[in-house]
């Protein structure tokens, strides 16, 4: 198994297969990616073997912007006979598992690409499902109980009834949702459905314990750009108190909560109250990358804020170029300032075209320059 299969959303194959490519090489591990316009997915084939299985456990996935999914696959199995597509199956992990280790397999996913026309395999997905997890778990497979994260997780990627990918991710290094896809619910109570990008983010770059700490009845926030709330609906739900900016109207169910300072400014302009503490800032406004990145930098280093989560509009060419520039000149511009940092960075499944940003400012190590 000497390839990666990263899935993505569809038409962005090719900023996912530079991601993949420039984080192999930083390994030191070389290969070539094999892209196909609006397949949803991204194949990797590394020159040497067992250097796929190094680069699933050794690229920290968080750190991946545009893969939804990361995992190591064989060749692609075609011409599966309708009568017993399982036995091939099974055959491609018994072949691979003296040197992997895949009976401390903990889980089954059988997935499709995230595109319309392999939306039809979902039901066939579903019932084949069934008949390979019990073959498998009859074959020592699907046996092990998961402790701290280790373990890994059995996936077969079809491409077409009668062809498909088998492979594997190491729990503690993969995305810990069928097909690389939190499955999250519209309340019916929110403004607008946009409130799915700023849940998914705290989901993904926080965390259920992390979320409680520093999102809660204690905290103050601003929400850039806010009309007509649905960003500030997920505040507000976790008790938070929040300055809306925008000259829009903010739903009067908000405004009703009293948790809500409606200010109608522009949010280029907007500086939080004086002597009032903001914990979080969080921005979804339609503006040029690098514009809303100086405004994020800005309020980073005055510390008007301690963390932030925004959106960056991706233009249409050149993608990948501009998100590593937006994000290498945010950090840059923050350790100039002597402002240790983490950034995180992801294409989220709510989003559409542009990548979502969460910065957190770790510690002050030496004195902020003024200005």
């Amino acid at each position: 198994m000497n390839k990666l299969a990263l899935y993505c959303r569809i038409g962005f194959e090719k900023e996912l297969a530079a991601e993949i490519s420039e984080k192999a090489g930083d390994l030191g591990i070389y290969g070539f990616a094999r892209v196909a316009e609006n397949s949803g997915y991204v194949i990797f084939e590394c020159y040497q073997e067992n250097e796929a299985d190094r680069l699933a456990q050794e690229i920290p996935f968080q750190q991946l912007i545009f893969a939804r999914q990361m995992i190591v696959v064989s060749d692609l199995l075609t011409a599966l006979p309708p009568d017993d597509r399982i036995r091939p199956i099974i055959a491609q992990y018994q072949q691979h598992n003296d040197n992997l280790n895949l009976k401390l397999s903990t889980e089954l996913w059988v997935e499709t690409a995230d595109t319309n026309e392999a939306k039809a395999l979902s039901t066939f997905c579903r019932k084949f499902t069934v008949p390979l997890r019990q073959q498998l778990k009859k074959c020592g497979f699907l046996n092990f109980r998961e402790v701290n994260g280790n373990g890994v997780t059995l996936h077969i990627l079809f491409l077409a009834n009668d062809s498909c990918y088998v492979g594997y991710s190491y729990n503690n290094n993969h995305a810990p949702h069928f097909m690389g896809i939190p499955r999250l619910k519209f309340p019916s109570d929110a403004p607008s459905r946009s409130t799915l990008k700023l849940e998914e983010a705290i989901l993904t770059f926080l965390g259920e314990k992390e979320e409680k700490q520093r999102m809660n009845d204690q905290v103050k926030a601003v929400d850039l750009g806010a009309c007509p709330g649905g960003w500030t609906y997920q505040l507000v739900k976790r008790g938070m108190f929040v300055y809306a900016v925008d000259h829009g109207k903010i739903a009067p169910s908000l405004m009703e909560t009293g948790r809500v300072d409606h200010c109608p400014e522009d949010g280029f302009k907007f500086q939080p109250p004086k002597r009032t503490k903001i914990d979080w800032l969080v921005c979804d406004m339609v503006e040029q990358p690098a514009r809303i990145t100086a405004l994020m930098t800005k309020w980073l280093i005055h510390a008007w804020c301690k963390e932030t989560i925004f959106n960056l509009k991706l233009p249409m060419k050149k993608r990948y170029q501009e998100v590593r520039s937006c994000l290498q000149k945010l950090s840059d511009d923050l350790n100039k300032q002597g402002l240790t940092h983490r950034i995180q960075a992801k294409h989220l499944f709510h989003d559409r075209e542009e990548i979502t940003v969460h910065v957190l400012i770790t510690s002050v190590y030496r004195q902020k320059s003024e200005g």
